[in-house]
């Protein structure tokens, strides 16, 4: 694969080498892809969550706001009113 990278971009990498953070470019890309492809996935699982939430709503499954923020703090260990 061969492309090329904006200038903007193109100094970015180089710095990114040359503070020895990265020893290449193809590093430095690399783990620039990593994190797109993380992004991309965490976006995927949240809207299958809000989707599934949606679901919920429609077929009745929901609780008093009330009831769900006390489940939240029995879950998290917190005292009533934080």
């Amino acid at each position: 694969m061969d492309f090329r990278l904006a200038e903007h971009w193109e100094s970015f990498v180089t710095s990114q080498v040359r503070s020895g953070r990265f020893a290449s470019g193809e590093e430095v890309l690399g783990e620039a892809l990593k994190l797109l492809e993380a992004r991309i996935r965490d976006e995927a699982e949240t809207l299958e969550g809000i989707r599934r939430g949606l679901d919920d709503v429609d077929a009745g499954r929901t609780q008093p706001l009330a009831e769900a923020f006390a489940d939240i703090r029995r879950d998290l260990d917190l005292t009533p009113g934080s």
